[in-house]
């Protein structure tokens, strides 16, 4: 989790920017959105800039340019455009990065953190819990990615991981499957949900107990302590 960063989402499709709003707010960022170029342009002054390039108004090139010119704040363009021509435009323009849509959340905000620390030398404080977090006998590292039970290191998968991780945000909260679709695999998705409930049963039983993760009903999952 990243804490006060201002994030300016440039993205004129709801489908789009509000999940994208959602996710970077639970993350601890915080986040401002604008539909059009114009509007980018006029914007506060912000730490990192998420510019969309299919504007109703400007194209997202010619905003990054001018963004560029007058300000160094880290920009991070992401675009259903994969192609490498316009990935060499953008970071020519001045972008700092460039995520092709669509895209994983967890690749997003670690993609937000690399600009920020690389542009300004250091990134947004986090929370002290942040890095490692104590839940009975669990025990989760963040930033090496490691998971302990008893002490004894749990290998996960990536995913495995980010799906514990999320969960693990606020134990006992549910989280709905919607959430940790956007949130661990990607923002837009739209296929079956079915591959949550693959990754949950695999969880499970390399954690050995069932009620660590719980599922509610028509609703999703939240992380629990075995009695």
């Amino acid at each position: 989790m990243l804490a006060t960063m201002r994030v300016l989402v440039v993205e004129d499709d709801d489908r789009i920017a509000v999940p994208l709003v959602d996710g970077l707010r639970r993350h601890g960022f915080t986040p401002s959105r604008v539909t059009t170029g114009a509007e980018a342009l006029a914007a506060p002054d912000t730490d990192v800039v998420l510019l969309d390039l299919g504007l109703p108004d400007i194209d997202g090139f010619e905003v990054c340019r001018q963004l560029r010119a007058r300000s160094n704040v880290p920009i991070l363009v992401i675009s259903a455009r994969g192609e490498e021509t316009d990935r060499v435009v953008g970071l020519e323009l001045g972008a700092d990065d460039y995520l092709v849509k669509p895209f994983g959340f967890r690749e997003l905000v670690a993609r937000i953190r690399a600009v920020q620390r690389r542009v300004t030398g250091t990134t947004a404080p986090a929370p002290a819990d942040a890095e490692e977090q104590q839940l009975g006998s669990l025990r989760i590292q963040r930033r090496n990615r490691r998971v302990y039970l008893n002490d004894v290191e749990i290998a996960l998968t990536p995913k495995e991981f980010d799906l514990l991780a999320v969960l693990a945000e606020e134990p006992g909260v549910v989280v709905t499957r919607q959430q940790l679709l956007e949130e661990v695999w990607d923002p837009h998705w739209y296929g079956p949900t079915k591959t949550i409930d693959v990754h949950v049963a695999t969880l499970r039983k390399k954690l050995g107990d069932r009620t660590w993760i719980e599922t509610v009903r028509g609703v999703g999952l939240r992380l629990g302590q075995p009695s």
